[in-house]
């Protein structure tokens, strides 16, 4: 279960650095509509266990980020809407940031970036000299590396959140998930995603993938 008060402790030290040392307006409201975003009753995996969880991640990879605030903003925001029968919810999320930060008090600059960097969750393809990109897309894939229970759980969880989606099309659209991801050169761009969590990212993606196969065959 997610520590709602460490969480929002955790948004103030994301919020503040990007206010340039202005003191209002009162800053817990923002964090308060975002974890009631969080906790809406669809989601499954989408939860502020997954959003705890990309924030610890950061604070693991802080090192390799640029501006460390933005890329925390752009992880609260990041699936702040989400309603998994659309395909426009990284987008709204992003809009979601464009219109939030500057009630809240950042600037336009660190507001573009969380945006852009929200909306590159859509690919999780950052580019080589994107840092902070780099840092939040190996914070969200990192439950690719996970433990196999935590990894079964996870991979339930996505399941009932598309629960609406017959078996047969799930496994045929979720096995076309893996093998995109099973074809990128590299699923992590930091050197610690790479070196800690890479291996074992390829060894859950294929085992997913097998299960979902008629036949059971292994991944290519």
């Amino acid at each position: 279960m997610a520590d709602l008060d460490d969480l929002r402790a955790r948004w103030l030290r994301a919020l503040l650095p990007a206010r340039d040392g202005a003191c209002f307006p009162e800053p817990y409201r923002y964090a308060d509509a975002l974890l009631r975003r969080w906790s809406e009753p669809q989601r499954r995996y989408h939860t502020v266990e997954h959003l705890t969880a990309v924030l610890d991640h950061i604070d693991t990879l802080r090192e390799y980020a640029d501006d460390l605030a933005a890329v925390r903003l752009a992880a609260w925001f990041h699936d702040a809407v989400y309603l998994p029968e659309r395909s426009t919810n990284e987008e709204r999320s992003a809009r979601l940031a464009e219109r939030a930060l500057p009630e809240a008090g950042v600037g336009p600059e660190v507001t573009a970036e969380v945006a852009r960097l929200v909306r590159l969750t859509v690919t999780h393809d950052p580019a080589g000299d994107d840092r902070n990109g780099q840092v939040l897309c190996d914070a969200d894939l990192a439950i690719l590396a996970a433990p196999p229970s935590a990894y079964a759980a996870y991979t339930a969880a996505v399941r009932q959140e598309y629960h609406f989606v017959p078996d047969d099309a799930f496994r045929t659209g979720r096995a076309a998930v893996l093998r995109q991801l099973l074809g990128l050169p590299r699923l992590f761009r930091t050197p610690y995603g790479q070196g800690e969590w890479e291996a074992t990212a390829r060894y859950n993606l294929a085992g997913e993938l097998e299960m979902l196969s008629p036949d059971g065959s292994p991944a290519p």
